[in-house]
């Protein structure tokens, strides 16, 4: 056991062997050729790419309306249900987020008013992974949320080697376009537009380290919802916990990626060493075990702290993706935690429900994110835009400290513009 001295009184019972994973320059240099080949040769650069590391470049990136048709067609019925409960609940969920957000006007002084509206995003791009398994729930997660907001068009973008089931998703959750472009290029066909492919102005969606470097780089000219890293689970118990369904959760997530963090922090040695043990036996059996094992070996975490502020403490300070609480008093813990990308109250709480279909978006932030945003939510598509208005009284109360402030700064331009409103006459013409 090692001590850990970012944290009074916590001691590791296992450490984390690697450290949060940084992309290198190699990655960044190949995204950076890649983006400048696209903008400037289209189409072209694309189809090259797309072979070079999809193995696969269609004659036509576009998916026609008869090939979605018989994507949607060719789901089993469980599998449609599924996935249409999915698109269901987090249209639920994403449309009760819409109706919290209200225009507003405000008379803040006689005849001065000010106000904001709610604007969708005209034209968004949702990237949707292929992965190392098909993940049916990461287009509903990334294009039903922008149906909501009501943006005019949503293009998706999926490697040309997905499966024909994650084209029936796009499909079904309201995307207008699909393209089968993967990677690094269908971010820079996005961020630049080509023959095929519509510029958007926002793109959305995770990916690989190629695809998030990608996202990095164009940031700017187009907008982006966040940076993701690997995937994340921290689980928070004191003795109430119940060692196998702990580890039954970090193992979940464990299966996503060799690189995903998994971690436990407790207050009771009992339950870190139960776990840790449930963890080796459990992984025995796990059809999963190659890529669970990898990530539990790198990056898994069991922290033993000796109270609950020490927990939140550490628990904020990592700001985990996913946090799970397993705790005899899972609701009054969940309403002192700050930091995170989202919350699961209790141990009936998995984090497998948000990642499928329980409604809240699984599209959440990473590496510490969590201590200063959120994850992907209808407001990501939405523009909060101000807008102001006078009448006569109004400039009669902003105008004076306007043209004294703009005199104090040596803004002379400024000056005019403020006084010119106050001179005879001006204020009476509309």
């Amino acid at each position: 056991m090692s001590a850990n001295p970012q944290s009074a009184g916590l001691v590791h019972i296992r450490a984390p062997k690697a450290p949060a994973t940084v992309e290198g320059t190699e990655i960044e240099s190949t995204v950076r050729t890649i983006l400048s080949d696209v903008a400037r040769e289209g189409d072209d650069a694309v189809r090259r790419y797309s072979m070079r590391f999809d193995g696969a470049a269609p004659e036509r990136f576009e998916v026609s309306a008869a090939e979605k048709q018989a994507a949607v067609d060719a789901l089993d019925p469980e599998a449609r249900e599924d996935m249409e409960f999915a698109i269901e609940q987090v249209r639920r969920f994403a449309q009760a987020q819409r109706d919290t957000m209200l225009p507003l006007e405000i008379e803040t002084l006689p005849g001065l008013h000010l106000g904001h509206r709610i604007i969708p995003i005209r034209r968004v791009g949702a990237y949707v992974p292929g992965g190392r398994y098909p993940l049916l729930s990461a287009p509903v997660m990334t294009i039903v949320p922008a149906t909501v907001a009501g943006c005019a068009e949503i293009v998706a973008c999926l490697p040309p080697t997905a499966h024909q089931a994650m084209v029936a998703g796009c499909h079904l959750s309201g995307a207008t376009r699909i393209f089968r472009i993967g990677g690094a290029q269908a971010i820079a066909a996005m961020a630049y537009g080509t023959a095929s492919v519509p510029g958007v102005d926002k793109i959305v969606g995770p990916g690989n380290a190629y695809v998030n470097e990608a996202k990095r780089q164009v940031f700017g000219p187009v907008g982006i919802d966040q940076l993701a890293g690997p995937s994340e689970i921290y689980i928070l118990a004191d003795d109430t916990g119940d060692a196998a369904t702990i580890a039954t959760d970090l193992l979940a997530q464990a299966e996503h990626d060799v690189r995903t963090r998994v971690g436990l922090i407790t207050t009771s040695e009992r339950l870190a060493h139960a776990v840790e043990a449930q963890v080796a036996e459990q992984l025995a059996t796990l059809s999963t075990a190659s890529v669970a094992a990898a990530a539990w070996d790198s990056y898994g975490e069991i922290a033993l702290v000796p109270n609950e502020a020490a927990m939140i403490a550490y628990s904020d300070q990592i700001a985990a993706e996913h946090l799970q609480i397993h705790t005899a008093a899972p609701q009054e813990l969940a309403a002192k935690l700050s930091s995170y990308g989202s919350l699961f109250i209790g141990p009936k709480a998995s984090v497998v429900y948000s990642d499928k279909c329980c409604g809240t978006n699984h599209t959440l932030p990473t590496m510490g994110a969590g201590r200063y945003t959120g994850g992907l939510w209808v407001g990501s598509y939405l523009k909060v835009a101000t807008h102001q208005w006078l009448e006569d009284a109004g400039v009669s109360a902003v105008a004076p400290h306007a043209v004294r402030q703009s005199a104090r700064e040596g803004l002379e331009g400024h000056r005019r513009a403020a006084a010119i409103r106050l001179e005879a006459g001006w204020t009476g013409r509309n």
